[in-house]
C-alpha cells in the first residue's frame, strides 16, 4: 500500500514538472517587448550588441524624415542597408550575434515603435 502512495506522490511530481515545463515553453514563444523609443538628431539607435540569439523588429517610423537601418554583427562590419520612409512600419530578422542599428541622419528628433520577438535579451544603447 505505501508502494503504491510512493508512486503516486512521484507521479504527481513528474505530471507537475512537465506541465510546468509545457507552461514555460510555450511563453516563451510569446515573448516580446514593446517600446516607443526616441533617437535624437545625428544619432542612433543599437539594438543587441551583444551575444544572443536570431530575434526579429517590425519597426514603425513614426517621425517626419526617413530612418536607415543596418544589421551590425557583434565581431564586425555591416550589411543589409534599409532606409524607412515616414510612417513606414517594416520587419527586420536579426541574426544572433548581430545588432540593428537605426540612424536617424536628420536634424530633428525621430521616434519608432518597435516590437521585438525571440531572444528579447538584448542591449540597448545610443551612439553618435
Amino acid at each position: 500500500m505505501e508502494t503504491n502512495h510512493l508512486k503516486n506522490k512521484t507521479m504527481k511530481k513528474l505530471i507537475g514538472i512537465y506541465a510546468f515545463a509545457i507552461l514555460i515553453t510555450s511563453c516563451s514563444m510569446f515573448k516580446s517587448v514593446t517600446s516607443n523609443t526616441t533617437i535624437s538628431p545625428q544619432n542612433s539607435f543599437v539594438l543587441g550588441k551583444n551575444e544572443h540569439g536570431n530575434f526579429t523588429v517590425q519597426l514603425k517610423n513614426v517621425s517626419k524624415n526617413e530612418l536607415v537601418l543596418h544589421r551590425a554583427p557583434i565581431t564586425g562590419g555591416t550589411h543589409s542597408y534599409v532606409t524607412v520612409k515616414p510612417t513606414e512600419t517594416v520587419k527586420v530578422t536579426v541574426e544572433s550575434n548581430t545588432a540593428l542599428v537605426i540612424e536617424n541622419k536628420s536634424n530633428d528628433t525621430a521616434s519608432v515603435d518597435l516590437i521585438i520577438k525571440g531572444d528579447t535579451g538584448l542591449s540597448m544603447g545610443y551612439k553618435k
